[in-house]
């Protein structure tokens, strides 16, 4: 682990909004802010690419959030995303490489939430980091859409089978963890012993 806090790159193009971003988050993070698509993508050159989470507007002038996530995933840049954004959730999150999304207004402790959470997200392997964000993304359209109107889509369908399979194979994992090796169960039992 980096002796530094963890960096954290706020893109937003309301400049007082990136800079209350950026305080609530000072105390515990790294902050760099960038006031629009262009300039994150000049931040992420100047910091080279080493960025650990960025909180990222989709409706920017210039350069949209939608396509600085883009250049990012094109990059390789290996770090969490959130999208904290006015835009309502629809099924184009589908295909977008975002971690999370959180829809403005946010306070505080969500944002701090996020971030926390981001950031232990980005210690998990690919697969479990992969379930996280469609987990976040079904939940969205799950709180946006109907129930027709998900039953009705096939990229939400896919979602779900996704989901599904990913959960399958973590759960597959678990059970090779644990095995037959009784430490691993008295451990487990002792903590409902302690409830």
């Amino acid at each position: 682990m980096s002796e530094h806090p963890p960096l954290v790159l706020v893109v937003e193009d309301e400049p007082d909004l990136a800079d209350l971003y950026a305080a609530w988050l000072g105390d515990e993070y790294r902050v760099r802010t960038a006031y629009g698509g262009q300039e994150a993508l000049d931040e992420l050159d100047a910091v080279n690419n080493d960025v650990d989470a960025i909180l990222l507007d989709r409706r920017m002038p210039g350069l949209s959030g939608d396509e600085v996530l883009s250049a990012v995933r094109e990059r390789g840049i290996d770090c969490r995303v959130a999208m904290v954004t006015a835009v309502e959730p629809d099924f184009d999150i589908l295909k977008m490489g975002f971690d999370d999304y959180l829809v403005k207004p946010v306070t505080s402790d969500t944002l701090r939430e996020t971030v926390t959470s981001l950031l232990q997200r980005g210690e998990y392997d690919s697969e479990v980091q992969e379930l996280f964000s469609l987990t976040s993304k079904k939940a969205m359209l799950e709180a946006e859409k109907s129930s027709t109107e998900l039953a009705d889509n096939t990229e939400y369908q896919d979602l779900t089978a996704r989901i599904s399979e990913l959960r399958s194979k973590a759960d597959e994992s678990l059970e090779a963890i644990a095995g037959d090796d009784d430490d691993f169960e008295k451990l487990f039992q002792e903590f409902d012993d302690d409830e």
